[in-house]
């Protein structure tokens, strides 16, 4: 769904589960979360682009995480005990993303949702789905089939 799809449905109430990167809020769609996790033990992966984190032994099935900060290109941060793996279905296959914190869920309307400003500072825009606006901040909604795209999400799963 793009920002425009997002748009036209203004009196729909939009499900999201919301976590922290540094400063900033971000928002996913609750449907694609399958759980949100403590950290684990990650086991790195030799030669993986910069953003894979390794991957995790998840109840017998191995997935793959994504540090989503080093996705971001921002600065680096010491897991802690509010580091969470949330793991989702990404193109049918399980991920894991890497975040500094999981905030809570959400249900917004999507006439709250303004599509990305056309110059976004920091985080690419095309990840970019919209900017939900709440009472007193900015919501950033993630578009998880541009964040990894079909293409590089094969090279390392398979």
């Amino acid at each position: 769904m793009d920002s425009a799809t997002i748009l036209k449905h203004e009196d729909e109430l939009l499900q999201l589960v919301t976590f922290a990167i540094g400063e900033e809020e971000f928002g996913i769609d609750i449907l694609k979360v399958q759980e949100i996790i403590r950290i684990m033990d990650i086991t790195k992966i030799p030669n993986s682009p910069p953003h894979i984190e390794g991957v995790i032994n998840l109840r017998g099935r191995v997935i793959p995480v994504i540090d989503l900060r080093s996705r971001f290109s921002m600065e680096f941060r010491q897991h802690d005990s509010q580091t969470r793996i949330v793991v989702i279905d990404l193109h049918g296959n399980i991920v894991g993303f890497v975040v500094d914190a999981v905030s809570e869920v959400l249900r917004i309307q999507s006439s709250t949702v303004e599509p990305p400003p056309p110059v976004v500072s920091g985080i690419e825009s095309e990840y970019i789905k919209g900017v939900g606006k709440l009472d007193n901040r900015l919501l950033i909604l993630l578009d998880l089939d541009k964040l990894i795209p079909m293409e590089e999400f094969t090279k390392f799963v398979a």
